[in-house]
C-alpha cells in the first residue's frame, strides 16, 4: 500500500509503486518514477524527470532533480536516475544533466550521501559510494565503485575518481584520482594505497601488494604515462586489478591524471 501524507503534493504524471511512503509537505513533480519500497521524508522536493529505484531512503529536505547550476542551461530536457537501496540524508542536492553532456545525472546502488552533500549536473556515481557531510562534486564528475569522500571535500568539474579510492576530508581534487589510492590536501596529492578501503572490500594481501607495487611504478617510474603503462603491462601481465589501473590512466579527463606525491616532509596543505 502507498502511504502518502495528505499535505504532500504529487503530480498526476508521477508513477509511484507499491510500498512507497511520502512524508508531510513533500513535492513530487512531473514525470517522476519512484520504485517499490522507497521512503521519502518531510519537505523533500523531487522535481521533473527523476527516476528513483527500489528501497531507497530519502531524508527530510533533500532536493533532487532541480535545474543544473550551469550558465549554458536553457531549459532543455534532462534527467536524474537513482538506483536501489541508497540512503540520501538531509539537505542533499542532486541536479539534472545538461545538453553539453549526456543530459543525465546518475547515482548507482547502495550509496550513502550524508547531510548537505551536493552532486552537480552530469555526474555519474558507481555503486556503494560514500560521501560524508558537505562533500561536493562539480559538474561532469565520474566516480567509480566504493569510493569514499571525507567531509567537506570537493572535486573539480570533469574529474574522474577511480574505484576504491579515498578522498580525505577537506581535500580539493583538481585532477583524476587513480583507483585504489588515498589522496589528501589542497590541491590533493596521492598519499599511498587505500589500505583500509581495500581490506574492507575483501582484497587479499597478495592483491594489495601488487597494487602497491604498481602504484610505486606509476609514481616513481618513467616520466611519460605511455612508458609507465608499458612497464606496468610487462610487470603485471595477468593481474586484473593492475589492468583496471592501466585502463584508468590510459583515458584521462581534460583535467589530467593526479600523479605527484608530496615530497618528504612536505605539508599536505
Amino acid at each position: 500500500m502507498l502511504k502518502i501524507h495528505p499535505t504532500a503534493i504529487v503530480d498526476s504524471s508521477a508513477e509511484i509503486e507499491d510500498g512507497v511512503e511520502i512524508g508531510p509537505y513533500t513535492v513530487i513533480g512531473p514525470r517522476v518514477f519512484i520504485g517499490e519500497g522507497t521512503r521519502i521524508g518531510a519537505h523533500v522536493i523531487i522535481e521533473k524527470n527523476t527516476r528513483i529505484g527500489k528501497n531507497n531512503l530519502i531524508h527530510h529536505h533533500a532536493v533532487i532533480g532541480t535545474d543544473p547550476q550551469h550558465l549554458a542551461y536553457r531549459g532543455e530536457e534532462s534527467w536524474v536516475e537513482i538506483g536501489d537501496e541508497n540512503v540520501i540524508r538531509e539537505f542533499v542536492t542532486i541536479h539534472r544533466g545538461t545538453a553539453i553532456d549526456q543530459r543525465l545525472t546518475r547515482i548507482g546502488n547502495r550509496c550513502l550521501l550524508m547531510a548537505y552533500v551536493h552532486v552537480a549536473h552530469d555526474c555519474f556515481l558507481g555503486d556503494e559510494v560514500i560521501m560524508a557531510n558537505g562533500a561536493t562534486l562539480g559538474g561532469h564528475v565520474r566516480v567509480g565503485d566504493r569510493v569514499v569522500f571525507g567531509g567537506l571535500s570537493a572535486v573539480h568539474q570533469f574529474c574522474r575518481i577511480g574505484s576504491y579510492a579515498f578522498v580525505s576530508a577537506m581535500s580539493g581534487v583538481d585532477k583524476d584520482v587513480p583507483p585504489f589510492v588515498k589522496v589528501f590536501g589542497i590541491p590533493a596529492k596521492i598519499q599511498g594505497v587505500n589500505l583500509v578501503g581495500l581490506r574492507r572490500a575483501g582484497f587479499g594481501k597478495d592483491a594489495i601488494r601488487r597494487i602497491s607495487q604498481a602504484l610505486g611504478i606509476f609514481l616513481d617510474g618513467p616520466g611519460r604515462i605511455s612508458e609507465v603503462i608499458e612497464e606496468l603491462r610487462d610487470a603485471f601481465p595477468d593481474d586484473p586489478h593492475v589492468a583496471d589501473f592501466i585502463r584508468f590512466i590510459e583515458n584521462p579527463s581534460r583535467q589530467g591524471i593526479m600523479r605527484r606525491k608530496p615530497f618528504e616532509g612536505e605539508e599536505a596543505f
